[in-house]
Order: structure tokens, then C-alpha cells, then sequence
């Protein structure tokens, strides 16, 4: 291990950090997730493989490659605008029902559509291009290669961490979501805060 490896391992680790560990709807959708105990460990594994994919990308030039094509911010704005009012109203209508918020009494989400929420939530984010590709990937190829590779990893180390944590974590709140009005706040603060992001993303394409 090389005395460079250490250093660019924990910038890597802490701009992961610092980037990813915000209330947003990935993390909204992992935490409401880890509280039901569904598909934890196959979401946590795709919120990971998938941060790791786009520093790769990142730090490997796709970042300013991305800059320049006409259009893309706008489109990924649009459609995660879209998807993000889809699911607000949808958790909006949950909270309006309490009795629907008891975990034993909700159908079970299938491994295929869990995957594909957090597809989703991950890549029709724009916020996630921002963090992973243009943000970290500045920054790692602003290194010299060496410590590239040391870098990468502590990002990605530092983003499996979060997920597992906020996934698996998620069990610990469990009693006090065993009252149904617990989950009717969740979903009511879930849903004003993806109809605020659906806000945000369609003033942004239509700015741009």
C-alpha cells in the first residue's frame, strides 16, 4: 500500500459521504424500504453498484463528455419530474389512509418492482449525475493517477456504508412505526418532499 493510498481513500470517502448522506428520494425510498424489511439487501446492493458505476464514469472523463450533449439536463429533469409527482401523490394518498400504513396489513412489494424504484429514484435523478458524475468525477481526475484508483474505492466504500446503514438501520425505528399514525407522518413528509423535488426539477428544464 502505497503512502498515497490512504489520503486519496478517504477524500474519496468523505466527498461520497458529504454528497450522498441527504434527505432525498433515494433515500427516502431506502429508509421506507428498510422499515417494511423488503428486498434490503438487493436495494442496498443496486443504490451501491450504482454510485460506484457513475464515479467510474466519472472519474474515467464520461463527466465532461456529458456537458456538452445538447439537451440531456433538460430530458433527465423532465422525466424525473415526472416520476417524482407520480410517487409524491401516491404517498400522499397513503397517508390519507392510516390503516393502510400498518406494515402487516400492506401487500408486499415484488423483488422486480423494488429494483425498478430504485432504478428509478437513482438514474431519473438528475442529482445523481451532478454528485457522482460531474462533481466527483472533477475531483478524481483532478489527481494524479495513482491516487485515482484510491479514490474510487473509498467513494464507493463510503456509499455502501450509507445505504447498508440507512437500509439495515432502518429496523432499529421499527417500534416506533408499529402505530400506523408513525407511518401516515412518513409518507405525508415523503410526499410533500417528492412533490417540492418534481417542483424543482421541472423549474430547471424549463430554465435550461
Amino acid at each position: 500500500m502505497t503512502s498515497a493510498f490512504l489520503p486519496a481513500f478517504a477524500q474519496g470517502s468523505a466527498l461520497s459521504l458529504g454528497l450522498i448522506a441527504a434527505i432525498g428520494a433515494q433515500n427516502m425510498f431506502v429508509l421506507r424500504q428498510g422499515l417494511r424489511r423488503e428486498h434490503v439487501g438487493p436495494i442496498v446492493l443496486f443504490c451501491a453498484a450504482a454510485d460506484a458505476s457513475l464515479i467510474v464514469l466519472g472519474v474515467n472523463g464520461l463527466g465532461s463528455a456529458l456537458t456538452v450533449v445538447p439537451g440531456l439536463a433538460a430530458a433527465l429533469s423532465l422525466a424525473g419530474a415526472a416520476f417524482l409527482a407520480w410517487y409524491g401523490v401516491s404517498a400522499l394518498r397513503r397517508s390519507a389512509h392510516p390503516s393502510a400504513m400498518v406494515i402487516d396489513r400492506q401487500p408486499g412489494m415484488t423483488l422486480g418492482a423494488a429494483l425498478a424504484g430504485t432504478a428509478a429514484f437513482t438514474f431519473l435523478n438528475p442529482h445523481v449525475y451532478i454528485d457522482t458524475v460531474l462533481l466527483m468525477g472533477a475531483v478524481g481526475t483532478s489527481l494524479p493517477a495513482e491516487e485515482r484508483t484510491p479514490f474510487m474505492i473509498g467513494a464507493a466504500s463510503a456509499s455502501f456504508a450509507w445505504f447498508a446503514a440507512l437500509g439495515f438501520g432502518a429496523r432499529f425505528l421499527a417500534p416506533l412505526f408499529a402505530r400506523p399514525v408513525a407511518w401516515r407522518m412518513l409518507d405525508l413528509a415523503i410526499g410533500v418532499l417528492m412533490l417540492a423535488l418534481a417542483t424543482s426539477l421541472l423549474r430547471t428544464a424549463l430554465a435550461s
